[in-house]
């Protein structure tokens, strides 16, 4: 029988959690903002963890814009010193080379949620015309 969690998944779990820490507090440089770390896989031998990364920003963000690529470039240029800190503080004997990309599956939500709103207006999802006894029932009143 197969283990739920293969020792692979759980060495990048962890990482998600330490760069995620590391990332919010000892990255000073002002052009990383607003990161979220999104999923890191990590190959098979350990020899490399990409990294998705997503911006908190109100703007639709794509892969291509400044802003993106500017947060990317500082924290491939930081992935060196990521590496070392997500090393000690997991005691990994062999820590993975650290890839960072941007995670399009926000925006990618965002968009599809707007062409659900679009399609099906501001009705509501169940009518509320039929309701059940506990919705007919007096207040204060068991049924």
């Amino acid at each position: 029988m197969p283990k739920e969690f293969s020792r692979i998944d759980r060495i990048g779990d962890q990482m998600q959690r330490e760069l995620a820490q590391l990332i919010q507090r000892e990255v000073k440089d002002p052009r990383v903002g607003m990161v979220t770390v999104n999923a890191v896989k990590v190959s098979r031998d350990l020899g490399y963890a990409d990294v998705y990364v997503s911006l908190l920003t109100t703007e639709e963000l794509t892969e291509n814009s400044p802003r993106v690529q500017d947060s990317l470039s500082v924290l491939n240029k930081a992935a060196g010193f990521l590496k070392g800190q997500v090393g000690r503080a997991m005691k990994l004997r062999v820590t993975p080379q650290l890839r960072f990309h941007f995670d399009a599956l926000l925006s990618h939500s965002r968009h599809m949620d707007n062409l659900i709103k679009e399609a099906v207006g501001d009705k509501p999802a169940v009518s509320g015309g039929e309701g059940n006894a506990a919705d007919s029932a007096e207040p204060g009143k068991d049924v």
